[in-house]
């Protein structure tokens, strides 16, 4: 055990973390059992603090309050303590473990403030821009880690894995934003394809929703082969950062089927999840 996380206190810290990935994000916790044993906790630690800022806005009444609970993850972040809070603890030990970027940390928080609110994504470039610092930055920081620290040269990988990632989960994810009259579907797009917002904030899929449905995971296809295009080059070493991946194009062939109600849940059976990753992490 290194020494930064040797004491209890720390130690309780990660298993939090453990927790939070575990029942919050099953994909990552269970790409995370694949990755090697040393590296493992601190990418949870990683995605546990995804978790606590992804979900503010489920969290609180009010966007206001949101916005201070984010600001409170800045201040945390930069605490060495990690402001008491345990997930925020176990980051701050793995960015001092791995010299991990803070302002890489603090953009993807600066990010997540659009989750507060009901505001359009104007087009798809912002969209991307969006996946590109949530995501994205998860991705990169992954590799950092399993690179003991070093720059993994996966900053291209990343960048395509995290749009592919993170539209995927959007496209997945609509019913529930469309449930409170949010949209993260670019407005450029909605326009183009003569979507009805009203219907669909009201659930009712549209052919012409289906139709920008449709566009948007071509365009997650693109960013996925151009993804692993770029591993193909990655060290071995650190490919473990992008198991998550591995899930996407079977979330996609869910959608293309001909039954797909955009307003329904998109699942995958746990133990095909397990099979999937398992086998992503076989051919690494």
């Amino acid at each position: 055990m290194s020494p930064i996380a040797a004491t209890d206190a720390d130690a309780a810290a990660y298993r939090r973390a453990f927790e939070v990935v575990r029942t919050q994000d099953r994909d990552r916790y269970i790409a995370n059992l694949f990755a090697p044993e040393p590296a493992r906790r601190h990418l949870m630690a990683l995605h546990a603090f995804n978790v606590e800022v992804a979900r503010v806005r489920d969290v609180v009444s009010d966007p206001a309050l949101g916005e201070i609970r984010l600001q409170w993850w800045r201040d945390a972040i930069g605490q060495a303590d990690g402001g008491g809070n345990p997930v925020a603890t176990a980051l701050v030990r793995t960015m001092a473990r791995f010299s991990l970027p803070k302002d890489a940390l603090e953009r993807l928080i600066d990010a997540r403030v659009f989750d507060l609110y009901n505001d359009p994504m104007p087009s798809l470039t912002d969209l991307e821009g969006y996946a590109g610092e949530t995501s994205s930055s998860l991705f990169q920081l992954a590799a950092i880690v399993l690179a003991g620290g070093q720059d993994a040269g996966t900053a291209v990988a990343a960048g395509h894995a995290g749009v592919a990632y993170a539209l995927a989960g959007l496209l997945r994810a609509l019913p529930r934003h469309a449930s409170r009259r949010q949209s993260y579907l670019p407005e450029a797009m909605i326009v183009a394809r003569s979507v009805d917002k009203e219907t669909l904030f009201a659930g009712r899929a549209t052919p012409e929703l289906r139709r920008l449905l449709a566009d948007l995971r071509t365009i997650v296809r693109q960013h996925l082969t151009e993804a692993e295009r770029a591993l193909a080059d990655v060290d071995p070493s650190v490919k473990s950062a992008f198991l998550p991946l591995a899930l996407v194009q079977p979330y996609l062939e869910r959608m293309d089927r001909k039954d797909y109600d955009p307003f329904a849940a998109v699942e995958i059976a746990p133990w095909r999840r397990q099979w999937i990753v398992w086998r992503a992490a076989r051919r690494m």
